[in-house]
């Protein structure tokens, strides 16, 4: 019996819309960083982001991620959800790529433990292998330092993403004087993904329905590959008809967003905050 990709495809699809919606939730509650005034919260963000990549120490770094775990339960995000949104994609292919690096070959130093023994050493490309390859204490720093760099970035990028609604998001890029073309891209892009989730979504599911018995691997993937064909003839047709839309309603070429900001005296006390652990960043490093 072949298995039903179809199902998957449309249980993933169906997934990813609703962790949408719940990203819209959290944006919604009444938490922390839901409070702090986008422009404030996207540079004070971005400062952090900025430290984060400069910094070195491993303590610095577990630092910078307990305080973005703290600013989560703050938010009021569910802690496991935020966890495993940041951990399941980046930071483990970060690791992966940076395996290499804990070895003597890639990163020489005071050696862990031998791994292998070569019966002489050997010569590959740029790299000279040496007869004992062992896991270096160097090599575990650096890799460690990679991978929690990457974890608490994403961690603090994932905070601002979740606490602030998309369009208030784009709307204080334009604030702040974002690229104009860029900031139309980006609202534009999620729309599209989120129109054609939904359509894939129906997709499947008038599959599912008109299906009697399970199809062979090779039937699913030629009508999965078929579904991706009309999709991308979709977009195209959707493009031009949104562009002669906005076009006939006055479109110029110039995004004009609502600017309902206020700062007050939470956004004060957060931005100090926020001065007052870079400077002591500064002081430490």
């Amino acid at each position: 019996m072949g298995i039903d990709f179809a199902a998957k495809t449309m249980a993933e699809a169906a997934r990813a819309i609703q962790d949408s919606i719940f990203s819209n939730q959290n944006a919604n509650k009444n938490g922390l960083l839901q409070r702090i005034d986008p422009r404030v919260k996207l540079v004070t963000i971005l400062l952090l982001l900025i430290v984060i990549g400069l910094a070195r120490d491993i303590k610095i770094l577990l630092a910078f991620y307990l305080l973005a775990l703290i600013l989560a339960a703050l938010s009021r995000l569910p802690l496991g959800f935020f966890i495993k949104r940041v951990w399941v994609f980046i930071p483990i292919f970060t690791g992966i790529i940076a395996l290499p690096a804990i070895f003597n070959i890639v990163t020489p130093g005071d050696p862990i433990f031998t791994v292998v023994t070569l019966s002489s050493p050997h010569r590959l490309g740029p790299f000279l292998i040496p007869r004992q390859i062992t896991v270096t204490v160097q090599g575990i720093t650096g890799a460690a330092i990679l991978v929690l760099r990457v974890a608490t970035s994403v961690s603090m990028a994932v905070l601002l993403v979740l606490t602030t609604e998309w369009v208030r998001l784009l709307r204080a890029l334009s604030v702040l004087k974002a690229p104009e073309a860029i900031i139309l891209i980006l609202a534009m892009t999620y729309r599209y993904i989120q129109l054609f989730l939904r359509i894939l979504e129906w997709m499947l599911l008038a599959k599912k329905s008109r299906q009697i018995s399970a199809t062979k691997i090779k039937e699913d993937y030629g009508w999965i590959a078929s579904r991706l064909g009309v999709l991308v003839g979709k977009s195209y047709r959707l493009s031009n008809e949104v562009h002669l839309a906005m076009t006939a309603r006055g479109w110029s070429g110039n995004p004009r967003p609502m600017n309902d900001f206020s700062i007050g005296l939470l956004d004060w006390v957060w931005t100090i905050f926020i001065i007052i652990i870079i400077g002591s960043w500064v002081i430490l490093r």
